[in-house]
């Protein structure tokens, strides 16, 4: 099994799939990883078998890193399309968040004004009111929904906080009030994580006709949908596939809402 740790604070720049030449920003420390999910999917492993030795880089250190970066970028006339708060974990859980993220938006509009910020969440954090009016202030606040079936969450998404309650965070998604982009990924196979095998197939009615209804509800500027496309902590584990993707796809189109979907 391979997985990807992520360099911190700043790594890349990568080609993402959905948002073009990406600059990545790990909250977490540069040598295992910090989730408040554990996600049988997440390219970078179980939580249990990367923990850190290191600690998280500071408000200061992450500033300091990313103007180095984007000044050596300036100088070879190459700019990132996104600056994306993502790697080793969750990026709203750490502590100063709201500060980083206003130290990001003012190297952005000196170094490279034409790059949006984007933050990939799990949307476990948007209780804190820092948190929220950050996201507020960035270019695309990027919110995982893969589900709305609390026995799907457990047994795939495996949050770490027992307290997690699905519903309540779709009333915290409904606070942007349309400035907010669902990502939801789509996949089949089993995991046996649990110790017997579990179906993971969630491109089926059962669990997509629900989730559609919560993203009517939440009415969100866009969503995203995808598979799994990197190697799997858990191997039994397999793709959606394109037809299967398109038809998820499309049911958010008909809600009037506008989706693209990354094979």
């Amino acid at each position: 099994m391979s997985t990807i740790i992520y360099q911190s604070p700043i790594f890349g720049p990568v080609h993402s799939r959905r948002l073009g030449l990406s600059l990545g920003i790990n909250l977490q420390p540069g040598d295992g990883k910090v989730c408040t999910f554990d996600c049988v999917y997440c390219e970078c492993g179980f939580n249990a078998d990367h923990r850190p030795h290191s600690r998280r880089p500071s408000r200061e250190e992450v500033a300091k890193c990313l103007e180095i970066k984007l000044r050596e970028m300036d100088e070879r006339g190459e700019h990132p399309d996104v600056l994306t708060f993502a790697g080793n974990g969750e990026p709203t859980a750490h502590p100063d968040f709201a500060a980083i993220i206003d130290d990001t938006l003012a190297l952005r509009d000196t170094f490279a004004p034409k790059a949006r910020v984007s933050v990939l969440s799990n949307a476990t954090m948007l209780h804190r009111d820092d948190v929220h009016a950050a996201l507020l202030r960035v270019d695309n606040n990027i919110q995982k929904l893969d589900t709305v079936d609390p026995s799907y969450i457990r047994r795939v998404d495996r949050p770490v906080q027992p307290s997690y309650d699905v519903r309540a965070v779709i009333e915290q998604l409904k606070r942007f009030e349309g400035h907010v982009v669902i990502q939801t990924l789509f996949m089949k196979g089993i995991t046996t994580t649990s110790g017997s095998p579990v179906d993971v197939d969630n491109t089926g009615d059962r669990y997509v006709l629900p989730w559609l209804a919560a993203v009517r509800e939440i009415a969100p500027r866009e969503v995203m949908i995808y598979t799994i496309d990197r190697e799997t902590p858990d191997p039994g584990l397999v793709k959606a596939t394109p037809a299967e993707l398109n038809r998820i796809r499309d049911l958010v189109i008909a809600a009037g809402i506008p989706c693209s979907a990354s094979y």
